[in-house]
């Protein structure tokens, strides 16, 4: 049984997918597709340097360009702020006067108590505040 190379390529492929669906090393995948686009140069005749270079090149770009993207995501979350975090940098309506002590805010549609940020600021009912951190069950303002 012989066997042209591109069909070699493509066992190449399939044996580098199966550790793939195993393992979930995406890096694997990348390989996949290198191997892949080998056994198109293979079935468009190409010769077995330039067979390998493709696969190489292939794979190699995949890897630098895909991995830093998914790290990206991978570490970013969801990139939508959420809890307090989500909170912080909102604004609010002071509803009962607020200073280094104590107050009350209006934030995202709930009552909560608040202090300023800094000792001699006094917000008074009405005035519109910025959230700066939670401390608690207390929001900061300023």
């Amino acid at each position: 049984m012989d066997i042209d190379a591109w069909g070699w390529w493509l066992i190449g492929a399939v044996g580098l997918g199966i550790p793939l669906v195993l393992t979930a090393m995406p890096e694997l995948g990348m390989f996949v597709v290198g191997a892949l686009a080998a056994s198109v140069v293979a079935a468009l005749g190409g010769g077995i340097v330039a067979q390998v270079l493709v696969f190489v090149v292939v794979s190699v770009a995949l890897i630098a360009v895909v991995r830093p993207i998914a790290a990206r995501h991978r570490a970013g979350g969801t990139g939508h702020a959420s809890g307090i975090d989500a909170l912080k940098g909102r604004q609010a309506v002071v509803l009962e006067r607020v200073s280094a002590a104590d107050g009350r805010i209006k934030l995202a549609g709930e009552v909560w108590s608040a202090r300023s940020l800094d000792e001699d600021q006094v917000f008074e009912p009405g005035r519109q505040v910025d959230v700066v951190d939670i401390d608690g069950a207390t929001a900061v303002v300023m």
